[in-house]
């Protein structure tokens, strides 16, 4: 079966579907996402490498968990249906951190172009990464996940870097 993103206008209202494997392209049409920072209970954060082989941003270091809802499917529902595939995990106690999140971003002739609201929350259970999707995982302390961003530069996602800024200068580094 093939997942349908939701196509957005300006202001966020949805205005058609398109396959996933045609929407992400030199010309991407702006559509739904989201993008989640899954904590454990001890309060480090779950990072992971996107696989090599991905469309969009490649081995790239990113927050734990991104995506795209499916039609009429909830932000909360589409988190954990996508936590649950890339990494095995649960979530609980997920929360919107940046509800108006909007990005354009470029990569070897990939753009994502996307309303992305951002989501805090936790997971549970032991990440077991599909490779596919999840090359490499980390739990980090939020203070090590922002030096490594600040250090490594282009290997982390730009969407991840410019939201763990914003994140943090809203206070909403805690799960």
């Amino acid at each position: 079966m093939v997942e349908l993103i939701v196509l957005v206008d300006d202001e966020g209202r949805a205005i058609g579907t398109m396959p996933k494997p045609e929407v992400h392209h030199g010309e991407t049409p702006l559509h739904r996402a989201f993008s989640a920072y899954l904590f454990d209970e001890a309060g480090r954060l779950l990072v992971t490498r996107r696989a090599e082989d991905k469309q969009t941003f490649p081995g790239m270091w990113t927050n734990t968990v991104c995506g795209h809802p499916g039609p009429d499917e909830a932000d909360g529902d589409a988190i954990a249906r996508r936590a649950g595939f890339e990494l095995g995990l649960g979530v609980t106690g997920i929360r919107p951190a940046l509800p108006g999140y909007r990005y354009r971003a470029e990569f070897l002739g990939v753009v994502e172009n996307e309303i992305c609201p951002v989501y805090v929350g936790r997971f549970t259970g032991t990440p077991a990464p599909e490779p596919s999707e999840v090359w490499e995982w980390e739990l980090l302390d939020w203070a090590a996940f922002r030096h490594r961003q600040e250090t490594e530069g282009d290997a982390w996602s730009p969407w991840c870097r410019e939201q763990a800024r914003l994140i943090e200068d809203a206070g909403l580094h805690t799960a």
